[in-house]
């Protein structure tokens, strides 16, 4: 067990999840619903199929999926579905409030409800032993550090204009984006129950010779499957409806390429935090492995806000705005080291 190790490779996968908007930033010509369900394409189907098939011992992994029991498959699958919702109103967070404050209360409210329920559901005391204390504790830390990035975000809004909102988030939205925000965070933690519920297909992988570093990547692409079929027939209900399905063919071939581009570069950096996270999960002892999940969205939120400032979705706040959030940012690191306790 290396809790240290454990958590550099969740921040490696945390620096991935924070950047995955920002090659898809760069899509041109496409409407929201058709480049997000190109990028999902990648990061929910193609990288997590193969990264699964090529992390297993040779030709087992069609022996993994049917030696684990089936309702396990259905349950991940099905708490990928309802994460999917999640996942669309995430891309909305992001769009209405910008990637900074767009994941902070998303990631917030998902670490949250995401680290504290399946063991409650299993029926662990959290209050009877040290892990469950520290566990409480960590999510505790991680929710004041939310908090007070969530305060920096309100007096940042208050000082500026609406012309200067709109400057840093094209579609700024305050009390739309806040709303979808709350409903992305409490929707997006059923991905951490579709892998409590995938745990027999990552046991199968392991008893098939599979490294314990990567035996979760099966489980991830129940998961992501379920996430997939949610988005897509969103998607395309809004492809019809605003009559954006020809979006493909209406760019230059040059645009067509470059597009599909930036949308497999943001989708595989999506998919590399679940990768980064499987990872280090492993090397947790087994009492704080629940703790995983707070770990790696509190990463994100810090290094989604610092994103924030690289993409100036800050500017024009003074200074004290920007020390609250770097407070906010740091105190949200020091979550993640309650581990180490």
């Amino acid at each position: 067990m290396n809790p240290v190790l454990s958590i550099i490779l969740m921040g490696i996968g945390s620096i991935c999840a924070a950047s995955f908007y920002v090659p898809i930033r760069k899509v041109k010509g496409w409407s929201w619903e058709s480049y997000w369900i190109v990028q999902g394409l990648f990061s929910w189907i193609i990288v997590p199929l193969l990264f699964a098939w090529i992390t297993v011992p040779a030709g087992t992994l069609g022996a993994i999926i049917s030696q684990a029991p089936a309702s396990s498959k259905w349950w991940a699958v099905f708490y990928g579905a309802l994460w999917g919702i999640g996942g669309l109103t995430f891309g909305l967070s992001m769009r209405y409030l910008g990637v900074a404050l767009g994941q902070s209360v998303a990631l917030g409210l998902c670490a949250a409800i995401g680290t504290l329920i399946p063991p409650v559901i299993s029926g662990q005391n959290l209050f009877a032993d040290r892990s469950g204390i520290l566990m409480l504790a960590g999510v505790s830390v991680s929710i004041a550090g939310i908090a007070i990035i969530g305060f920096a975000a309100s007096l940042k809004n208050r000082n500026l204009s609406e012309q200067e909102r709109r400057a840093a988030v094209k579609d700024f939205a305050l009390k739309k984006g806040i709303l979808i925000a709350i409903l992305s965070g409490v929707m997006s933690a059923c991905f951490n129950f579709g892998l409590t519920a995938g745990q027999p297909v990552r046991e199968a992988a392991i008893s098939l010779g599979a490294n314990p570093l990567f035996a979760k990547n099966p489980v991830i692409m129940f998961v992501t499957l379920g996430g997939f079929i949610t988005n897509l027939g969103y998607c395309l209900f809004l492809n019809i409806r605003n009559r954006t399905y020809s979006d493909y063919l209406s760019v230059p071939s040059t645009v067509l390429l470059s597009n599909i581009a930036f949308s497999a570069a943001g989708g595989t950096l999506w998919y590399m935090q679940f990768f980064f996270m499987g990872m280090g999960e492993s090397m947790l002892p087994p009492s704080m492995v629940a703790f995983a999940w707070s770990i790696l969205m509190s990463m994100n939120i810090a290094f989604s806000n610092i994103w924030g400032i690289i993409l100036k979705e800050w500017k024009g706040a003074d200074r004290k705005t920007v020390a609250i959030l770097v407070t906010g940012i740091l105190v949200l690191v020091l979550s993640t080291f309650v581990i180490k306790l």
